[in-house]
């Protein structure tokens, strides 16, 4: 099967969705399907056998596009339709996957080129506008009608997490719809690195710094268990300068800098090595249906995980492989301390969080649901057409 992957991300850059499209490309490909995927200009090559990859073309004053909507993004989106329009006019293709907005072109070009495409839901449009901006009901509306549109336009939708497949199956009921969890990214440890060599038990953090992700959360619930005599460091690794220099600003004045390590972005490959430091890892997120693709890393690190009780992440954690906590400081500095203090407790839920992801979030069981999915939804309805 010829497969065309519409991705408006920078690709490859190591964060959550370009991972995630990394990791969908690298199973299709293995599985023996011609793959082609038009990308943003900014990124990587991922170096995948069997992919090829489009850029689309540069415009002025869209380096670095963020996460989420953006103006940025907006622009290349609309240069992404005609690239994709052309693509799909000079080959064969059986499939598009369309990631996220994507869906939009796909479904606009669908009547004229005749090419059905799945629905790839990393994130809900409008609650991901939300969640960032304050817009009006009747816009939020309006874009939730369009994201229902193009769910009902598919041939069927492939999800990160149990809360987006409702969002799609409430959207087209009778679609083909597939969670494809993302799986995680530990490697072997290599050994400490140089920056992350600490006395005391570390509380670590991994990710992006957008405020969905509740890192203020996590600083005032640090600052909080310190007071009460907890002995620890707080790392945080990822996001840039201006999300660093405010959060540095917040724990000066939290009275805990002294004992905050902020240290940017590292690369994927190095998760491993940072996490073999760390005594809790932690998922602080206050906003959010779609699980925190760290949570599957998180769960294979061997550590003891901390994290908000929301449905972003009781949709895969339960009491039994993680510390769920309320997302107030109260609560999270209750967390950190319970942990630290119990050595029994952190043992088995790290034990127990590892099982899980050996029989349900390895990169075969991705690939064997990936597989599933085509050969039995997806294909029957491509033959049918003929």
């Amino acid at each position: 099967m010829r497969v065309l992957v519409l991705a408006p991300q920078p690709f490859y850059i190591p964060r959550g969705t370009p991972i995630a499209v990394r990791a969908l490309m690298r199973s299709l490909a293995a599985q023996g399907h011609e793959v082609d995927a038009i990308v943003y200009p900014e990124g990587e090559d991922p170096e995948i056998e069997g992919a090829r990859i489009f850029r689309l073309a540069r415009l002025p004053g869209t380096k670095d596009v963020p996460p989420g909507f953006s103006l940025k993004k907006a622009a290349l989106d609309s240069i992404m339709l005609p690239a994709a329009a052309w693509r799909l006019w000079r080959g064969k293709y059986d499939l598009v996957i369309a990631v996220e907005e994507a869906a939009f072109i796909a479904l606009l070009l669908k009547p004229f080129l005749r090419v059905p495409y799945l629905c790839d839901v990393d994130s809900s449009i409008p609650e991901q506008l939300s969640d960032k901006y304050v817009i009006p009901r009747w816009l939020h509306r309006i874009i939730s009608w369009a994201e229902a549109r193009a769910a009902r336009g598919a041939i069927g939708a492939i999800t990160c997490c149990r809360a987006l497949q409702d969002l799609v199956e409430g959207y087209a009921p009778g679609l083909p719809v597939q969670t494809l969890e993302d799986i995680t990214l530990v490697e072997a440890a290599r050994g400490a690195p140089e920056d992350c060599r600490f006395a005391d038990p570390v509380i670590m953090y991994i990710g992006n710094l957008e405020g969905y992700q509740g890192v203020e959360l996590l600083l005032r619930g640090f600052a909080l268990a310190s007071s009460r005599d907890l002995r620890a460091r707080l790392v945080i690794i990822g996001g840039g300068e201006t999300q660093i220099r405010a959060l540095e600003a917040l724990a000066d004045e939290l009275g805990v800098a002294g004992r905050v390590s902020l240290l940017g972005a590292r690369p994927v490959e190095q998760i491993g090595d940072y996490l073999s430091q760390a005594s809790i890892v932690v998922s602080p997120r206050t906003q959010g249906q779609n699980t925190p693709m760290k949570i599957y890393s998180y769960l294979d690190s061997g550590r003891p995980l901390l994290a908000t009780r929301l449905p972003t992440h009781t949709q895969v954690l339960d009491d039994s492989i993680a510390m769920l906590v309320e997302p107030t400081p109260e609560d999270m500095a209750r967390g950190m301390t319970a942990l630290l203090g119990n050595a029994a407790l952190s043992g088995q839920l790290a034990d127990a969080a590892r099982e899980k992801v050996a029989t349900e979030f390895s990169a075969e069981a991705y690939s064997r649901k990936l597989r599933d999915f085509i050969v039995q939804r997806i294909e029957p309805q491509l033959a049918a057409r003929g």
